[in-house]
């Protein structure tokens, strides 16, 4: 829930829902609309020359301040019910009585939108799109029901001109039942529906379409997932679903409840839904073919289309194929005229992305958010680094496990640079360095990376395994990629945190063999390297330091004579710090790798 909290807040938004008449929290929290708001129909004409891009900015900007019927802005309850293992489980939900629309009661233009722009005005509006369920609980539930009034398909079917044509029809159809049913009553078969989908997740850049019920209640659309997510044609609505919903008597959110194996059936007759949420990038992401040169597809991004974080920072989370989830972490001084250090940062095996950017704990706190702290180190290097953009990307596998994740894939071995790629070009021509790095089982992404491409891109600055290089293997050309990136530039650099895990004991019993453990594979990793670069080395404090190319390698080796666990110590004890400001003018000021903890007044409070 602290996730969706923080992606859907909009704090002045909401507090102006909550004063609505009767202080309930069922009207979509919008400004009144402006007196100077133009109508449906004038509004529509001015969509007609702007691109598809444009024009959903302008309906989100008309949308946002307020220029929608006052209709639509009170929900209608919806009551559901399911029955799992011999219990009955009910919930009640409020959704829109219409798709969403532009203008006023009596002159307003229902507007089709591509997903991400759908999904960016529910979050604003603490909403969420339907399920395939809960859209056929709407046409069972409405108390007006129109006939589908299909227009024969054509190139056209994606203009505004068709989407006004079909407006009409639909404006004319509903008034023929406004003496026996006002506005407010909940309609429905009029369109089609963008719906949230089992496979979401692992289908990205693609929309779910769903609906079109005709009047004996058969859907002319049976879900639909082929089209794009930048497809959006005459026939498709976006209906509007609270995200709060009470099941069984009790406060809860409808993501939640998705994602709940005994909840999931009151809302959705897939099953589970994991991912109840679209991308809201402004364009969306492509996967481009990984090639030896890294040049990104051309895409953008805007700080709009990022939601606030924490210490003025600004957050985008969105899905990749398969069973990838992304969060990208900006700060809060962003300046594109400064040169960006995009950091992908790849999770340790069984941790989530809350858990590994971290915050205070509270008694009753899972531990995991108080081991790693990433978004606190971060901010310790962004205050140093105040002339670049350090960005962060967080990479979760799904199954929480990049190894398990690269076993399931093994038939996708270029997949890993593919989500690189795509992920960088977001940011395109603004790039700079790109570091990748990740702790535990994270580590097995960067050797899929390597894997996947024929050589180490140039862009590529920085590699850092944080105890996690355990799936090193010179036999499938790790050394030979590692020591070519290595000499093509005086920019790149190598590091590796580890410590003695073959002596280390878990109740009493070793857990790793003496060469399969990160000091068994990092002793094997300078035995390799050593063939082609002269290494110096010193052991301070139980601390074996080992350096190559003007410390452009560098293995940080913790001995263990006590046999204790410092698998995320490592990382805890400043090690994502010195591992992004090692060769800067910053490395070991105000911080020593291993020791007391360098960051703590950037560590986030706990979530409400």
């Amino acid at each position: 829930m602290n996730k969706w909290r923080r992606l859907l807040a909009t704090g002045a938004l909401f507090l102006l829902a909550l004063l609505a008449p009767g202080g309930s929290a069922q009207v979509l929290p919008l400004p009144p609309r402006p007196a100077d708001a133009p109508g449906g129909a004038e509004f529509a004409q001015s969509l007609i020359p702007l691109d598809l891009v444009t024009r959903e900015i302008r309906i989100r900007e008309e949308i946002m301040r307020g220029n929608i019927p006052e209709f639509l802005r009170h929900l209608v309850q919806l009551k559901l019910e399911s029955v799992v293992a011999g219990q009955t489980n009910r919930a009640t939900c409020f959704v829109a009585p219409d798709y969403l629309a532009v203008g006023s009661d009596t002159d307003y233009f229902l507007t089709p939108l591509t997903p991400g722009t759908a999904q960016r005005i529910a979050d604003s509006l603490q909403c969420s799109l339907p399920t395939r369920k809960l859209v056929d609980a709407i046409f069972r539930n409405a108390t007006v029901k129109l006939t589908p009034s299909p227009i024969p398909p054509s190139a056209a079917m994606t203009t505004v001109p068709v989407f006004l044509t079909h407006n009409q029809t639909v404006v004319a159809q509903r008034r023929e039942q406004l003496a026996q049913h006002p506005q407010a009553e909940m309609v429905a078969g009029h369109k089609k529906d963008v719906v949230l989908f089992a496979e979401l997740g692992s289908r990205p850049g693609k929309v779910g379409i769903y609906g079109w019920h005709q009047p004996d209640g058969h859907p002319i659309q049976p879900l639909y997932t082929g089209h794009a997510d930048t497809w959006a044609d005459y026939s498709h609505g976006i209906r509007l679903v609270q995200l709060s919903v009470t099941v069984n008597g009790q406060p809860a959110t409808l993501p939640e409840a998705l994602a709940n194996p005994d909840l999931a059936p009151l809302f959705s007759d897939e099953g589970v839904v994991p991912v109840a949420r679209y991308a809201t990038l402004a364009t969306p992401v492509a996967p481009v073919k990984a090639t030896t040169t890294n040049q990104p597809t051309p895409l953008s991004i805007r700080l709009e289309d990022f939601h606030p974080g924490v210490f003025g920072e600004r957050e985008m989370e969105f899905h990749l194929e398969p069973e990838v989830s992304v969060r990208i972490n900006v700060p809060g001084n962003f300046d594109p005229a400064k040169p960006l250090d995009l950091v992908f940062f790849t999770l340790p095996n069984g941790n989530t992305i809350d858990q590994t950017i971290g915050h205070t704990l509270a008694p009753g706190d899972d531990w995991h958010y108080d081991i790693q702290h990433i978004g606190a180190q971060t901010r310790f290097v962004r205050e140093r680094l105040v002339n670049r953009n350090v960005v962060v990307v967080y990479l979760e596998a799904g199954g929480r496990s990049w190894p398990a994740w690269r076993k399931r894939h093994a038939d996708q071995p270029r997949r890993i640079p593919e989500i690189v790629n795509s992920i960088q070009a977001l940011f395109t021509n603004t790039v700079t360095t790109l570091t990748l790095s990740g702790h535990s089982g994270g580590g097995s992404f960067i050797f899929g990376y390597l894997n996947g491409v024929d050589r180490l891109p140039d862009q590529v600055t920085r590699i850092a395994f944080l105890d996690s290089n355990y799936a090193y293997d010179p036999a499938q050309g790790h050394t030979a990629k590692l020591t070519q990136w290595l000499q093509n530039s005086d920019r790149h650099r190598l590091i590796v945190l580890a410590y003695n895990d073959a002596v280390a004991l878990l109740n009493g019993t070793n857990f790793v063999s003496a060469a399969g453990g990160t000091w068994g594979r990092s002793h094997l990793m300078l035995g390799e390297l050593g063939k082609q670069f002269t290494f110096t080395s010193q052991t301070n404090a139980g601390l074996q330091s080992y350096s190559a190319l003007g410390g452009r390698i560098a293995f940080f080796l913790k001995e263990n004579p006590r046999q204790e666990i410092f698998h995320t110590v490592q990382v805890e004890r400043n090690g994502f710090i010195h591992c992004l400001l090692l060769g800067t003018p910053f490395e070991n000021r105000d911080y020593d790798y291993f020791g007391p903890r360098a960051y703590t007044r950037w560590i986030a409070a706990r979530p409400e």
